[in-house]
Order: structure tokens, then C-alpha cells, then sequence
């Protein structure tokens, strides 16, 4: 019988698979270093190799934690990076982080990326704009703290003053910086939205381009704290040298300011020039009285674009999105309401039926598991049930453990549990 090589298998296997993977030894040699992962960096197996030799610990984040790894001996789940590569491109991911001893005795730490660029993009895409300026009044906002958020802006649109925007990915932040835009009294020819994740050597040209015109222009800079310091400063030289004009400036961060400036992420002299005002958009969680204006006036809008019939969502949905904490906040929400809108016909009312799986497993997740699980399989605590009934509890609870350690992918998940893609969401719609 020949012998199986499984040396070239797990090679193959490795080289394969979508997720990113990358292990060194103790002496900073690194042995594993796939595709995927190669994709990810930018970075060629002889690169990364005299990166780790020469312990040059300033590109990216996994050097220091494969190195922490190491050193300690300890494990970290769930790590999120973002950074650009070596092409240029942004890339996020979430790592994984292991300590292992080889059967010889040598310690090694391994690194497994998903990559979740596409994810994140979509959370910090400005939310849709239906073709009409976003003015301060068709903003669905009926919480105390976003009516606070626009008086503020309201009165940084009279003073014409430079903004300081901070809250969390999909908040709005861009739709309180176009809304000031259009409340200005003397009116601003452009409004142009500045991408800071992008390359900044083309953004720093594009104001330099339109900072020097006689016209007069409002910038939103999403994300200022993506920017290089030295480009950082460049913005605050072009807005002394031309601070004749009557531009209006209004940037974007993520995270508190200060802690960006701690982290060398945020020029202190740029907070400065915003520290007139600075308004913090609350993430949606916060103010779960905005969900339900958000999608009645997502709705009214597709009746009247669409002609579609639907109202609103049924009472035991709609519990689910006022209870749910929509870490993407508004962006979050409005994607899900796409993807149940490319469901509808002539429905009026959102039912569970009409939930995607990806969502229902994100809800999956939030419930406490460990309970179940146990009382499934503790019988001196239950009478006994119909042996297809008690099978398909434990099928869903193996469905859910499958989705998870696949990030809630359904294509992946079926592969991996050897079913069809379709079989798969019949399950998950029976749950």
C-alpha cells in the first residue's frame, strides 16, 4: 500500500485555506508563513523573514504579539488590526494567537488572521443619501443626546469654527458634517469628503488643490487619525497659510482624543485647532429611542421609491432590534435592512422568516449558551423525549459551535460540516 504523504497535504492545505497564518520559533525564524497571509501584508516569505532577524518591531502589530507570545507563553483571542500593507492597501484583521511546543521542546508562537477589511469598509461607508442634500432636518433623531449633537453643529455651522466629530464606525458622524454644511448662512460652493484611510499623498493634494481656489469649500476629514503625523501637520500649515478664506474644516475620529494623542495617533496641534468644539456622537446602543424613526423613515422611503408595501416589522422583530446593541450602529442597521428589503414582495410586516442567517447567529451569540448546553447533556435532570426531538437540539447547538468557529460564513460552515449551502439555511430558518 503507498504511503500517504502528508507533509505535501498539509502543505496544500495551508497554502488553501482563507485564513492567515504565520508561526516563528524562538529565534524569531519564521515557519510558517501562507498565501493568505502573504496576501494580507504585502510581504514576500524572505521579507518577513529578515523583518523578524533583524527584530524590527515598527510595521505591524503581529511582530510585538508573536514576540509577547513567546515570551510569556500565553495565548490572545480576537486581536484587531488595521494597517496598510506593503502595496499600499488597507487591510483589517482579526488575530488569533497561540503559544505551542514542538515535540522536540521548541517553543513556537502562531498567528491566525481572518480577514475582515470588507466588513469594516462596509461599517464606515457614509450612509445612504437617497439623492438629496442631508440636511439637519430630515435627520431621524428624537433622543435628548442627538438633538444635542445638532444644536452643537448648528452652532458651529453659525460660528463657521473648525469641528472635532468623535464617536464610533457607522454613528452618522458624516451625515452631522454634511448637515453643517448646508446650515451655513453664507453658503460653501463644495462639500468634499476626505477619506483618511486612503492615500494620503493624493488627499493632501486634493486640498492643497481646492484650499488655494477663491471659492470657498467645506472639508470633512473622516478619520483624520489615520493620517501620518507629518501629513497631519501638512493640513494644519495649508489651513494657517490660507486662512484668509472662509473655508470651513470638519475632521472625524474614532476613539477620545486624547487617548489618540497619548498613542502618537493624533497631533496635539491639530486637536488644538479643533478644540472650539469638539462633539461626541453617541453610538446607537446609547439612544435605542432613534432606532425605531431610523427604520420607519428607511421604509416610508422604499414605499415611495419602490412602491413596495412594507410598513414596519412585527412586534417579535421588532423587540429584537430595540433589545439588539448594533456594535456597527446606523450603518449596521441600514445594511440589515437592505438585505431584508432584497427579500420582500408584497409583504407589509419584517417576520423572522425574513432575517438573514448571519444576523440570527450574531443573536445566537448573545445568548448564554453555556446553560443549554450543559442541561442537553445532563439527563439526571430531564425526563426523557422523542429521540428526533432531543437530535435536534443537539444538531443546532453543533450548527451554532460550526458558525462561530467560522465567523457566521455559511458557505464555510456547510463545507465544513459536509452539507449544502441550502440545507444549511433550511436549519438555521427552522431554529
Amino acid at each position: 500500500m503507498k504511503q500517504l504523504d502528508t507533509s505535501s497535504v498539509f502543505e496544500f492545505m495551508i497554502e488553501k485555506i482563507e485564513t492567515g497564518l504565520c508561526a516563528i520559533d524562538e529565534n524569531g525564524r519564521v515557519i510558517v508563513y501562507n498565501k493568505k497571509m502573504r496576501e494580507l501584508t504585502g510581504e514576500s516569505l524572505e521579507q518577513i523573514t529578515q523583518r523578524f532577524l533583524s527584530q524590527s518591531l515598527d510595521f505591524n502589530l503581529e511582530q510585538n504579539m508573536l514576540q509577547k507570545v513567546l515570551a510569556s507563553g500565553q495565548s490572545y483571542r480576537h486581536v484587531k488590526q488595521t494597517f496598510w500593507n506593503a502595496r499600499g492597501e488597507e487591510v483589517t484583521m482579526i488575530n488569533d494567537y497561540y503559544a505551542y511546543t514542538l515535540n522536540d521542546g521548541t517553543k513556537i508562537a502562531i498567528q491566525l488572521a481572518r480577514d475582515v477589511t470588507q466588513q469594516e469598509f462596509l461599517m464606515d461607508r457614509p450612509l445612504s443619501r437617497y439623492g438629496a442634500p442631508l440636511t439637519f432636518d430630515i435627520i431621524t433623531a428624537v433622543s435628548k443626546s442627538m438633538k444635542q449633537v445638532i444644536q452643537q453643529a448648528k452652532i458651529a455651522a453659525l460660528g463657521r469654527i473648525p469641528v472635532m466629530l468623535v464617536g464610533e464606525s457607522g454613528t452618522g458622524k458624516d451625515m452631522i458634517a454634511e448637515g453643517i454644511h448646508h446650515e451655513l448662512q453664507d453658503k460653501n460652493e463644495r462639500f468634499i469628503t476626505l477619506i483618511c484611510r486612503r492615500n494620503e499623498d493624493a488627499l493632501l493634494a486634493q486640498i492643497e488643490k481646492y484650499i488655494a481656489e477663491e471659492k470657498n469649500y467645506t472639508f470633512f476629514a473622516e478619520r483624520i487619525e489615520f493620517l501620518s503625523s507629518p501629513a497631519q501637520e501638512r493640513i494644519i500649515e495649508l489651513l494657517e497659510t490660507h486662512n484668509v478664506r472662509n473655508h470651513v474644516f470638519i475632521a472625524s475620529i474614532g476613539e477620545d482624543p486624547i487617548d489618540l494623542i497619548q498613542q502618537g495617533r493624533l497631533s496635539k496641534n491639530l486637536y488644538y485647532l479643533f478644540s472650539n468644539l469638539t462633539i461626541q456622537v453617541p453610538a446607537l446602543r446609547e439612544r435605542r429611542e432613534d432606532i425605531k424613526p431610523f427604520i420607519d423613515d428607511y421604509f416610508s422611503r422604499r414605499r415611495n421609491d419602490y412602491g413596495m408595501s412594507v410598513i414596519g416589522l412585527a412586534p417579535d422583530v421588532e423587540d429584537i432590534f430595540l433589545s439588539y446593541d448594533w456594535p456597527g450602529n446606523l450603518k449596521e442597521l441600514e445594511v440589515l435592512l437592505d438585505d431584508i428589503s432584497a427579500l420582500l414582495t408584497n409583504e407589509e410586516y419584517v417576520e423572522m422568516t425574513h432575517i438573514p442567517a448571519y444576523f440570527k447567529w450574531k443573536l445566537k451569540q448573545i445568548e448564554p449558551a453555556h446553560t443549554e448546553v450543559e442541561q442537553l447533556f445532563d439527563f439526571s435532570q430531564q425526563e426523557l423525549q422523542p429521540l428526533d426531538e432531543y437530535m435536534r437540539k443537539v444538531e443546532d447547538q453543533y450548527i451554532s459551535h460550526a458558525l462561530q468557529l467560522n465567523d457566521g460564513n455559511i458557505s464555510q460552515t456547510a463545507k465544513a460540516l459536509g452539507i449544502h449551502r441550502q440545507g444549511l439555511q433550511y436549519r438555521l430558518k427552522r431554529k
